[in-house]
């Protein structure tokens, strides 16, 4: 079966892959010859442009128009034979020659060669005609004088108003026609009537590669284009392959294929052509077949030892099959076994950190006790005093007492609200907090542990204060714990300050917290966010505060870290988003 389906695989190639790989050649040859044909056009341009306006400057040279004034003065025929013949050596042209209004030669470059131009009539040429129209004309033909093969710009020379004659260059191109012999390209210029005037190939010069018809004859005859040469055609057959035109050259018993593309140069009134024999992107084509074919049968072979091999796994797959099924089904266990454990982790760190709030909540009670017991006595002497101030009358006393006592109630009523805000289980979402708000609600939860301590909090967050990406209540958590920690290494010191400052970089705010005491040894450092790790006695904490702080942060996207200042005392150093940049980048 898989005999059949490389055979019929094969067959298809054949078929179907001689037409596409040689459409693919030929494309690819075309792109070759396009490059070689405007090569060949741009060398032929280039060359005729060093001459093209140099009759116009010679027929504005007061020497030719001194001649041409007065054509019969020997001396001025003279003086400018030798001036001619100087500027075509210098200029590397074919010939340059000044003719009379009636298409007289009067002097040229060649005047002493056995083939001078003096004296000959060449009106019969469209570039006279054209120049003593008063126009700038340019004509390639066979020199009838010469026999040499140019190219001829003109141009009239004006002498007050008038056309007093014309000026010729003659440029060679056989150096140009020279650098087309013996290339992989043939190239060859046809005139209007398709006959071949420039060729790589000296067999096809001037041979038509269009019928010979006698209109055609009567107008190259009529110019004198190609003067007294025998012109014949050249057998051709045009056709087309996949898009491209195709001519097919028969010379004697032999004819061959080309890929043909065609350039016209309307300046020039010629036409560059070039061919590329089809035999080398035939065998090209060919040979893309044969690599196809043998592709196929390595791969039909490839294919054979494949199911052989398969053959021979069949059983071993099975039994991999069943241990993989038992092994999914271990692993599926097994994940389900972890997903409880960290449901269980998760929400015995969610305890832990209740644990940790409430342990500090445990070691200020006695504090606040103090705290709310002061305005409680407070509050009941003025009560007594308001009582008995309205049974005397004295109302106004009575009213400063009852606002007294209502401003009590309302700072013990702050206090109570902190401290529940402090104990509950956070829920909140993250969103922009500012510090300033922060801190001040921090300072009433911590002004009796300052107290206590004797420190004071000098806070610096900047006009206008920053505002971060956190959460508002678990934010204060975390400088309740670190101000906390800070009033522990500061008590019993002669300098207890706590110096809590705030600065914006870019995107980021960088919250400190520093204080006067004795700093963080190095073996702690690394161990002091460390959950149930603390330096303090027993019963004077659970070694939480900064663990839970340190995660809280974390959870913010943001970094809390600790450092011993130069200047003595830790600092902590927290690092939020800011709320400015977290907004910017949403949108």
């Amino acid at each position: 079966m898989l005999l059949v389906a490389v055979a019929a695989a094969a067959a298809a190639v054949v078929g179907w892959g001689d037409s596409y790989a040689t459409r693919r050649s030929m494309d690819s040859a075309s792109l070759q010859a396009g490059s070689a044909l405007r090569l060949a056009v741009a060398a032929l341009s280039g060359h005729l442009k060093r001459y093209e306006a140099l009759p116009a400057l010679l027929a504005d040279h007061e020497d030719m128009k001194e001649l041409v004034s007065h054509p019969q003065d020997p001396a001025l025929r003279s003086a400018a034979n030798a001036y001619l013949k100087e500027i075509n050596g210098l200029l590397r042209s074919s010939d340059v020659y000044v003719l009379t209004p009636d298409g007289t030669t009067i002097a040229a470059s060649n005047f002493d060669g056995p083939t001078s131009f003096v004296g000959q009539n060449f009106s019969y040429r469209p570039y006279f005609q054209d120049a003593v129209a008063g126009k700038l004309a340019r004509f390639y033909a066979v020199g009838t004088t010469s026999a040499r093969r140019g190219y001829f710009f003109s141009a009239p020379i004006d002498v007050d108003g008038r056309i007093a004659g014309v000026i010729v260059f003659k440029v060679d191109i056989d150096s140009i026609e020279a650098s087309w012999r013996g290339g992989e390209y043939k190239i060859f210029v046809t005139d209007p009537e398709g006959i071949i005037f420039m060729s790589g190939s000296p067999d096809w010069l001037y041979r038509a590669i269009q019928p010979l018809t006698s209109e055609r004859l009567a107008r190259t005859g009529a110019s004198r284009r190609y003067s007294d040469v025998t012109l014949s055609e050249l057998s051709v057959r045009r056709s087309t392959l996949g898009g491209h035109g195709l001519m097919t050259i028969r010379e004697g018993r032999e004819s061959r294929d080309y890929l043909a593309l065609a350039e016209y140069v309307p300046e020039a009134d010629w036409t560059v052509n070039v061919l590329i024999d089809t035999a080398g992107v035939r065998a090209q084509a060919r040979t893309i077949i044969l690599a196809i074919l043998l592709v196929l049968c390595i791969a039909g072979l490839t294919v054979a030892i494949l199911l052989q091999r398969r053959a021979r796994l069949a059983e071993r797959m099975l039994l991999q099959t069943q241990a993989r099924d038992e092994l999914e089904q271990r692993v599926a266990e097994r994940t389900e076994d972890l997903a409880r454990v960290n449901r269980e982790l998760r929400q015995t760190q969610a305890d832990l950190v209740q644990a940790g709030k409430l342990a500090g909540l445990g070691q200020m009670s006695a504090a606040l006790s103090h705290e709310f017991n002061q305005p409680l006595a407070a509050a009941k002497t003025y009560a007594d005093s308001a009582a008995l101030l309205i049974e005397r009358n004295r109302l106004a006393e009575a009213t400063d007492n009852l606002r007294r006592i209502s401003s009590l109630i309302d700072r013990m009523a702050s206090l109570s609200r902190h401290l529940r805000n402090f104990a509950r289980k956070p829920n909140e979402k993250l969103g922009a907090v500012a510090l300033d708000e922060v801190v001040g609600d921090a300072m009433d939860i911590l002004s009796v542990r300052l107290a206590a301590a004797d420190a004071m909090l000098v806070v610096d967050l900047g006009t206008p204060a920053p505002v971060v990406r956190a959460g508002l209540v678990r934010l204060q958590q975390v400088l309740v714990n670190i101000v906390s920690n800070a009033a522990d290494a500061v008590e019993g010191l002669d300098d207890r300050r706590i110096l809590l400052s705030a600065t914006q970089r870019a995107d980021r705010v960088i919250l400190e917290i520093r204080d006067q005491g004795p700093g963080v040894p190095a073996a702690i450092a690394e161990r002091i966010f460390d959950p149930f790790f603390t330096t303090k006695g027993v019963g004077k904490g659970l070694g939480l505060g900064l663990s839970i702080s340190y995660n809280i942060v974390r959870d913010f996207g943001g970094n809390l870290s600790v450092a011993n200042d130069p200047q003595g005392g830790a600092v902590f150093r927290i690092e939020l988003d800011a709320a400015e940049a977290v907004a910017e980048a949403a949108e």
